[in-house]
């Protein structure tokens, strides 16, 4: 329960938290925000890490005239942070496949895999883009992929292309309209409206599956 409620404590309170971080870390900042994106869609295992409002968050910290963080180099490297975290996602997927889903690992849980597969049924290759904006699916998608659903080559344009889109959307959202008065007087209803929305697809999903089975019954 401590983990749980530091995790939600951290997510609500990010801005808080990155200024910490800024602060205390200063340039070692860039690895630490790295090593988050990268865990986040990297490792089947952490796919409550925030991804989202993180990359706004940071964007809107390094808009302010006191940071020392170069919007341009973070861009770069928490994009290659997210291509490579699919990337080792993937081959993970290979090497455990399903049997990763026996039930014997708690934190993988059968119906994440179920949703994932859902998603290719319904998207195909372009699953791996889509799937950058919608967490835990994000972090489950290159894993499938992984078990057989694509190949490498295809998957690896599907990573890079997605991984741009989404460093490059949060991040330079953050960046540019971050700084506005309205939105820092506002931070956690805006970090909340983030992870509201990023929610909005996997919970449409569950209602029309819920009607369907229901107009079955």
């Amino acid at each position: 329960m401590e983990l749980i409620s530091g995790l939600f404590d951290f997510i609500i309170h990010i801005d808080q938290h990155l200024v910490d971080i800024v602060n205390t870390y200063q340039s070692w900042t860039y690895l630490i925000l790295f090593l988050i994106i990268f865990a986040e869609t990297g490792l089947v295992v952490t796919p409550f890490l925030p991804g989202d409002s993180l990359l706004f968050a940071i964007g809107a910290i390094i808009a302010n005239p006191n940071s020392d963080l170069n919007i341009m180099l973070m861009w770069v490297l928490l994009i290659v942070a997210g291509i490579l975290g699919d990337w080792a996602n993937y081959h993970i997927g290979q090497y455990l496949g399903p049997k990763a889903f026996s039930g014997k690992y708690k934190l993988l849980k059968k119906e994440y895999l179920d949703k994932t597969e859902e998603f290719y049924k319904k998207y195909g290759g372009r699953t791996i883009i889509y799937a950058r904006f919608v967490p835990i699916i994000r972090t489950f998608a290159p894993f499938v992929a992984g078990i057989g659903s694509m190949r490498y080559g295809r998957f690896a344009i599907f990573n890079i292309s997605g991984a741009i889109l989404w460093v490059s959307i949060f991040l330079f959202l953050g960046y540019f309209i971050g700084s506005n008065p309205v939105v820092q007087n506002n931070f956690t209803l805006i970090i909340f409206g983030i992870i509201f929305i990023s929610l909005l697809p996997p919970l449409i999903a569950t209602l029309k599956e819920k009607r369907k089975s229901a107009r079955k019954s």
